[in-house]
């Protein structure tokens, strides 16, 4: 499964926009490409079946979630709130 090119992310911008407003301890590097700290945590997938992130919630393996749908981007912020302790998702 290939990294994420500007085409898979230009369809993602709803969800980055929210990633970048969120006040987590994760930092975009590189467009789509967030860190905790010095290690890479969350970053996404192209593929033909849909995208996909790729979020590292403990150690040094990733969950992948899917994020094709705006329901699995609701999902995957949600997650990324719980596990950073951030505000709960309000639904817009």
């Amino acid at each position: 499964m290939k990294h994420a090119g500007a085409d898979a992310l230009e369809r993602l911008l709803p969800l980055l926009t929210n990633l970048r407003a969120l006040t987590s301890p994760l930092v975009e590097r590189k467009p789509g490409v967030f860190y905790l700290k010095a290690k890479a945590c969350l970053h996404f997938h192209d593929d033909p079946t849909g995208l996909f992130a790729d979020l590292r919630l403990s150690g040094d393996d990733f969950d992948r979630f899917p994020v094709t749908t705006t329901a699995q981007q609701r999902a995957l912020v949600a997650t990324i709130k719980k596990h950073f302790n951030l505000p709960p998702v309000l639904d817009r």
